[in-house]
């Protein structure tokens, strides 16, 4: 065990310069492995991964988990055999989740919960027989994968739709037993620089930065006359919907998702395709994000994709991401006063809104490309799976 830890210390490198931003550089705290006689691809396709989440899209419009289902799609275009275990997979003993998570959705039936994992824990151990390691998703799913007996990588996401179980709240409220799961995992993934001062804060030794990764469109799109304000999302407290309700009176606000808060936004168009949510995104002249709580940001990253100004709440993931006056706007979270004042300032001034959009769209392809994010994660898989290799020749 003594030989583990030590191999799992050696991967934790700092990623942050000394002006306090992310350094692009080491997106990927792993060691560089590759040589000219073995190409990346050539390595990829010597992997079996099986992937475990909670959440994952149930048909090509859902976003639930996409996040997830769409790095498990760029993996498998790089040669890696992927088996995903998610719900339906493993039984969830009739447990509906509605986009809140399995988790919330367990609260209801607390006495299904020692079922529910012991169910997860099968599967898992069935899809991973003949894998090379377990790619587990949020910190709870990592205490799934210590029973598999296989290495294993962890991704905090840090969703706040865990509820008890939310990455951040485990790192503050219960540091010894993250430390317990954390330093088990041959490399914990961390999709902010937030949640990698958390994770760190708790005593994981092998936590890196590795974003989440965003497709880069080939264009932004025209703003629809008269100017959009875009919120998409789930409608519920945590996304900042009275908020942005208290902040909306006279916007021309358009609002897509659905969720618990419905009745507060009454608006909504509900939950769209990708590819009306495409068309939103590039018809918007203004998206916003007033989240309470935020692990990365994918709204955010994804609006500035598509090179619009966000006004974001300055928690979590969003602040690494939007930088306040140059990629975008930040305002303190709970404040709908300041959410609005922001928004009328991009919506009076055309030309800084093109500026920040340009800077916004420059920094996500920068910082969450799907080729840098996805190189990154498979030099951790690769580092895991020889460390494990390593560790088993010297017992």
């Amino acid at each position: 065990m003594d030989e583990r830890k030590d191999a799992h210390a050696a991967q934790s490198t700092d990623v942050t310069r000394a002006d306090g931003d992310t350094d692009l550089g080491a997106i990927s705290a792993i060691p560089e492995t590759r040589t000219e006689t073995e190409p990346a691809s050539d390595r990829a396709e010597k992997l079996k991964v099986a992937v475990f989440t909670t959440s994952y899209p149930r048909h090509e419009d859902d976003f639930a988990g996409r996040f997830v289902s769409d790095a498990v799609r760029r993996f498998r275009e790089r040669g890696v055999e992927v088996e995903v275990v998610y719900p339906g997979v493993f039984h969830t003993y009739g447990l509906d989740y509605d986009g809140g998570g399995i988790v919330r959705a367990v609260k209801r039936r607390p006495w299904v919960a020692p079922l529910l994992l012991g169910s997860m824990v099968r599967a898992l151990r069935s899809a991973a027989r003949d894998a090379d390691l377990v790619h587990a998703h949020w910190l709870a799913g990592g205490v799934v994968a210590l029973f598999v007996g296989k290495p294993f990588v962890v991704t905090l996401h840090g969703s706040i739709s865990g509820g008890v179980l939310d990455d951040f709240k485990l790192l503050a409220r219960a540091p010894w037993l993250a430390r317990q799961v954390l330093n088990r995992a041959h490399a914990v993934l961390c999709d902010s620089m937030a949640l990698l001062d958390a994770a760190r804060a708790a005593g994981a030794r092998n936590a890196i930065f590795v974003p989440n990764g965003v497709e880069i469109p080939e264009e932004g799109g025209e703003e629809a006359d008269p100017p959009e304000v875009l919120f998409t999302g789930r409608l519920s407290p945590e996304k900042g919907v009275y908020e942005l309700a208290a902040a909306s009176e006279g916007l021309n606000l358009v609002v897509c998702g659905d969720g618990p808060l419905r009745h507060v936004l009454p608006q909504t168009r509900g939950f769209v395709s990708r590819e009306e949510l495409d068309r939103r995104f590039r018809s918007a002249a203004v998206v916003v994000v007033p989240s309470r709580s935020e692990g990365f940001g994918v709204v955010c990253a994804e609006a500035m994709a598509y090179g619009k100004p966000v006004v974001a709440s300055a928690v979590g993931g969003l602040v690494g991401l939007v930088r306040d006056g140059e990629t975008g706007m930040l305002v303190p979270p709970g404040d709908p006063v300041t959410l609005r004042a922001a928004i009328d300032r991009l919506l009076a001034d055309a030309p800084l809104r093109a500026r920040l959009g340009r800077a916004a769209r420059a920094r996500i392809a920068s910082l969450c490309s799907w080729e840098r994010v996805v190189d990154a994660t498979l030099e951790a898989y690769r580092s895991a799976v020889q460390a494990d290799r390593e560790i088993e020749r010297v017992r």
